[in-house]
């Protein structure tokens, strides 16, 4: 049913297979009976239609214009048994086969209504969407349907990617290493090596701008390289098809276009066994998807590339031959889809649910948006599903300057982001212009292939916490270095400047599974905190097992100070949002009892006590 290629029209047929005819037919005779999809298409109803047409569309399809735009249908697949399901192989084919099979039986009226018309389109799955390039008329007739949610706009967007500028080689003999990247010893990263973990088991997923896989310090860790001969099935992906400029459209080989992609991978994974150790985590493997052109992005190409992570398929393949035993655990997701440019707020929030559901664990730069409150507004950066990076000084424990910061007031959430922080200026990795290039950048571009990296440091040394998200991302917020700060907000940990703090992978590594507390604080800056206005403060609390890890779902009523601090078994394991709610992952599994019970923050001002009991 869907195509790796942009667009499909009728003489072009690959999008519909036998599997929709009946259904299709079925529904044709009461749907399709006229050229309106509603079969009706009265003034009313077209008002009605108008306000599922995101403004983007509207604007793109005056005048006569013809626009791409997603035709989102209202039934979406519900993932919610995947979070219980113990293994990535298992996580990964119930959500691949829920979505799949949503579309399959969603889909199949509207893909012929669109086919008999000549009207170019392209069905995705992982979220159950239409891509469709129209005018405002057929936009309107889609609108009208009652099982289309909206239609919104597919635009194209530049990515204001970091301008990097040419590093002095490194060594290419080999022996042991002259330098380790100033944030890459700044993480802890090598105490973990010492401790013989460095990623192994571990596969990353690049989206970006390609990557250049011949490159000294990528090639040996190319998950299509076995040393001999270079098999990229399973292993890359294009999903620019058109243009292209260098690579050109549908690279069947990985290809950067710019060094950006080149780069972000190189931080996560590279070393060329020489001198240059450039990556955090050099014993996990890498595959790709390119998903800009020179910078270049849609919420096409970004979908795209998730439904490709989530089950891989052959070069010149189609989704249809999905393999989710192939997905990568771990994503770098270093680009944006600015909502200023046309970007939906909740276009790619289905695809990045997704793949969190399936395990992998997707980790998002913040944005560059400078030092302002609440700026960081472009998906996927907000999501709650996406672990999101903010950026530090390389070697201090001080925000970069060009950081985006929460709440995040663009969804209406006030969610704090960003999530964790990272080294990210003055970075130095590979280039896409020769095989031993090395280029310096900065940005959160920069800082979040450290945090990817990072986690598959923990993932290899401790395999249980393998594709399990909550409990993961526990574990690095935990062991973080927290540093306070007086903007935009609390200065306590998390805070929306710098999250929980700067990541320290030997102490995530070292220390169990550990649920978010708030440790000591680096640079700590003093701050006048209100004095609350106390009310009856009610919890209640509920146990789940989430990946077989002991969860505690905390909800609470009176609170009216900004932040609540969460007790478990007296001892305050978390400072939150008073958002009315809080998962606790505890780290255990089996028989286990805890005692809950929630203050304003830095009072004793608190809730009743709650016992959560869990079996084994």
């Amino acid at each position: 049913m869907t195509s790796n290629r942009a667009f499909t029209s009728p003489r072009s047929r690959r999008l519909f297979c036998s599997l929709f005819i009946v259904a299709a037919a079925v529904a044709a005779l009461g749907a399709f009976g006229s050229s309106d999809p509603s079969g009706q298409g009265s003034s009313p109803e077209r008002t009605t239609a108008a306000t599922k047409i995101a403004p983007w569309v509207m604007e793109h399809t005056a005048n006569g214009q013809q626009a791409e735009f997603f035709v989102v249908l209202a039934d979406q697949g519900d993932l919610g048994g995947a979070a219980a399901l113990p293994t990535k192989n298992e996580k990964g084919r119930y959500v691949r086969d829920v979505l799949w099979n949503k579309s399959q039986t969603t889909q199949g009226p509207l893909l012929q209504w669109l086919g008999e018309r000549g009207i170019e389109h392209q069905s995705f799955y992982i979220v159950n969407a239409i891509l469709v390039k129209g005018s405002r008329e057929i936009a309107e007739m889609l609108a009208t349907r009652s099982d289309v949610a909206r239609v919104e706009g597919n635009p194209h967007i530049q990515n204001s990617l970091p301008q990097p500028v040419p590093a002095t080689e490194g060594s290419s003999q080999p022996g042991a290493p002259a330098t380790i990247e100033p944030g890459i010893v700044y993480t802890h990263a090598p105490n973990v090596w010492a401790l013989g973990f460095n990623g192994q088991n571990i596969v990353v997923g690049s989206a970006d701008t390609g990557v250049r896989w011949t490159h000294n310090a990528l090639k040996p860790h190319y998950r299509g390289w076995n040393g001999v001969t270079a098999d990229h099935n399973y292993n890359w992906h294009d999903s620019v098809h058109s243009g292209g400029i260098v690579c050109g459209p549908d690279s069947p080989q990985p290809c950067d276009d710019d060094n950006h992609g080149s780069a972000t991978t190189g931080i996560a994974i590279g070393d060329d066994g020489g001198a240059n150790q450039i990556g955090m985590a050099p014993g996990a493997k890498w595959i790709a998807c390119r998903n800009m052109d020179k910078g270049a992005g849609t919420p096409a190409r970004y979908i795209e590339c998730m439904e490709f992570f989530l089950a891989p398929y052959p070069v010149g393949g189609n989704p249809s031959q999905g393999d989710t035993t192939l997905a990568p655990d771990i994503t770098i997701n270093s680009w944006a889809c600015p909502t200023p440019e046309g970007c939906s707020v909740n276009t790619l929030q289905g695809a990045v649910e997704a793949q969190a559901a399936a395990g992998i664990m997707m980790v998002v730069a913040a944005g560059n948006a400078g030092s302002s409150c609440s700026n960081l507004t472009d998906p996927p950066s907000f999501y709650a599903a996406s672990y999101t990076v903010g950026a530090l000084n390389t070697g201090t424990d001080s925000v970069a300057f060009f950081s985006s910061r929460g709440p995040v007031t663009v969804d209406g959430s006030g969610r704090m982001k960003p999530d964790i922080s990272a080294p990210g200026t003055n970075t130095r990795s590979a280039s896409n212009s020769s095989d031993n290039a090395y280029t310096i950048a900065s940005g959160t571009s920069m800082a979040t292939p450290h945090i990817a990296g990072a986690m598959a440091l923990l993932w290899s040394a401790n395999p249980s916490l393998q594709n399990q998200i909550d409990p993961s991302r526990a574990a690095l917020n935990n062991a973080a270095v927290h540093i306070a700060s007086t903007k935009c907000g609390s200065a306590g940990s998390p805070n929306n400047v710098l999250g929980w703090g700067r990541v320290d992978i030997l102490s995530a590594v070292t220390s169990g599974i550990p649920t978010p507390t708030a440790t000591p604080t680096a640079t700590p800056t003093a701050t006048a905190t209100p004095t609350p206005t106390p009310g009856p403060i009610t919890l209640s609390a509920r146990g789940k097992k989430v990946g077989a890890i002991n969860t505690s779902r905390l909800k609470w009523s009176g609170a009216t100070s900004a932040n609540i601090d969460v007790n478990r078994d007296g001892v305050v394991i978390a400072t939150t949002p008073n958002d009315g709610s809080y998962d606790d992952s505890t780290g255990t599994t089996g028989q286990a009892s805890f005692m809950y019970m929630v203050c304003e923050a830095g009072t004793q001002n608190c809730s009743n006590t709650v016992t959560v009991n869990f079996g084994p």
